[in-house]
């Protein structure tokens, strides 16, 4: 393997505080005759908003894999020069938010293992086990857990050690079939050797993984949108427990788990680009329809709709249709605004909200304000963006929010804020009523409205039993380890833990969300 990484060791990455953070995007392609680190580049580009921490691809010609990965925005990472240098004929590409490790060049992906053959494995992984630790025990006691001296932490890592393990005596499609059914959580995977490119998806479903056609090969995708982008055409979602293999004889299909289904609503809510189709609904449409169901539970007395950009908008948009209250831009959007590798200054920090969000007086002046918002987390970013619109004129605020309240916390691929930092967990053992007036004081709304879960799941098209709603009723479909072997840094823990006692010693970690365990 070779890899080439831009150094950026010292680099700063400020978190986004506002909003739930994504968990990764995934792509892989099989396409001889084609430029497939250019195609993977465009792929993750249209993958950005799903990790935006680092990004990684990984290519090979049938005899090597070659892997380039850093820290940064795709478009930081690499260049012409990079893309032009990486020959072959498959290769698979990651963009990373961390839902388990430390923000380090090492726990970029792809992730990269040597078999006993001498064969390379090259991994990215969209989503969050919850059998981590058990996992990290057994790449340890088989002597797997470190690459190389290298320091990665992540459930990734651990997949990639124990695939590269189980092909030392058989085909990597083989030890997949071996290892997946052993993987607990949620998992949307793109991995290969020099010649075959993987993709397998949990048999939750708890994430989204296509698969599309080009003229010359095939495609592997986190979204359709990734799909369109690089001009593959849509031959269906890989299915719950699938494994597909593809490589010159075609593509294969081997069910490894029997699929129960259950994909992340907050996909539909918030996640993924309003382009794309999550089992053939369109989200964009979902999202105006959830607007129009929301208008129903929840009306007003207004003048004018806003929706907060982007992923507020269609949601605004189905309000205003079906309340019949103008729709208007009423904010405008930094479109530059990501992550940045420079630390604010305090005065800039100071401005907050607004180095991304910017009213038109012109057109807020004087209203009353309908504002639909996607979710409230913390309730930072709302109780910012109301004072801003009356310091800019509006005569009312009257929030509308097109997901249920976010009482608890994610373990499948969200890094949602910990329970205590939910605005509307603290008060969600008393009556509805209670926490809608606590949760529309803190933010400083006239008034607040949430659509149901009932509503929400309606627009989705889906049926209430194939989606997880876990953040929203706490009903966690996919069961949780004991509350140490939990938490985004269970194996930088485990590894602390080995270092000071006995090998033997049970694998114990620390997390934020343990509380929410002991809820009902």
């Amino acid at each position: 393997m070779t890899e080439q990484p831009i150094h950026l060791a010292d680099a700063h990455v400020e978190p986004d505080e506002q909003s739930p953070r994504e968990e990764c995007g995934v792509f892989g392609v099989w396409a001889p005759g084609e430029d497939v680190a250019k195609l993977t580049y465009y792929g993750l580009y249209a993958l950005q908003h799903r990790g935006q921490e680092a990004a990684g691809i990984a290519v090979a010609d049938g005899s090597q894999v070659i892997v380039f990965k850093d820290l940064g925005l795709v478009s930081q990472v690499f260049d012409e020069a990079t893309l032009a240098g990486m020959v072959g004929h498959v290769a698979v590409g990651h963009c990373r938010y961390s839902t388990t490790g430390s923000t380090t060049w090492e726990n970029a992906q792809p992730v990269f293992r040597h078999t006993a053959a001498g064969t390379g494995v090259a991994l990215g992984h969209n989503g969050n086990l919850v059998n981590t630790a058990e996992l990290a025990t057994q790449a340890r006691e088989l002597g797997v857990m470190n690459n190389g001296g290298m320091s990665a932490t992540t459930d990734s890592d651990i997949l990639g050690a124990l695939l590269a393990h189980g092909a030392a005596d058989t085909s990597l499609e083989q030890a997949a079939c071996e290892l997946l059914p052993t993987v607990r959580g949620a998992f949307c995977l793109t991995f290969m050797d020099e010649n075959t490119l993987y993709a397998a998806r949990d048999p939750h479903g708890v994430r989204p993984l296509s698969l599309g056609r080009l003229d010359r090969g095939w495609v592997v995708a986190s979204e359709t949108a990734a799909l369109d982008i690089v001009g593959a055409s849509f031959v269906r979602d890989i299915e719950p427990g699938e494994l597909l293999a593809i490589d010159a004889d075609g593509v294969r299909s081997t069910r490894f788990a029997n699929p129960t289904p259950k994909t992340c609503v907050f996909e539909y809510v918030y996640l993924a680009r309003p382009d794309s189709t999550l089992a053939g609904r369109s989200v964009h449409s979902t999202r105006v329809d959830i607007g129009r169901r929301l208008a129903k539970e929840m009306p007003v007395d207004a003048d004018l709709v806003i929706g907060v950009p982007e992923s507020g908008t269609p949601a605004a948009v189905g309000y205003a249709q079906e309340s019949g209250i103008p729709f208007g831009q009423g904010l405008m959007k930094n479109a530059y605004v990501g992550r940045t590798f420079i630390q604010p200054s305090q005065t800039i920090r100071q401005l907050g909200i607004r180095l991304k969000l910017n009213p038109l007086r012109e057109v807020i002046r004087g209203k009353r304000l309908v504002v639909v918002d996607d979710s409230i987390v913390r309730g930072n970013t709302q109780r910012a963006l109301i004072r801003m619109l009356r310091e800019a004129g509006a005569l009312e605020v009257h929030v509308r929010i097109a997901s249920p309240p976010v009482k608890w916390p994610c373990f499948y691929g969200i890094d949602f804020a910990s329970p205590a930092e939910l605005i509307a967990n603290a008060a969600h053992d008393g009556p509805q009523s209670e926490m809608l007036e606590a949760v529309r004081h803190a933010i400083g709304a006239d008034t607040l409205g949430y659509i149901s879960t009932e509503a929400m799941i309606s627009a989705t098209e889906q049926p209430a039993s194939r989606l997880c709603c876990a953040c929203f009723d706490g009903v966690y479909p996919i069961e949780l380890p004991s509350e140490t072997a939990l938490g985004k840094n269970v194996i930088e823990q485990m590894l602390a833990n080995a270092a000071r006692e006995n090998p033997a010693t049970p694998v114990q970690a620390s997390n934020d969300n343990a509380s929410a365990l002991r809820r009902p």
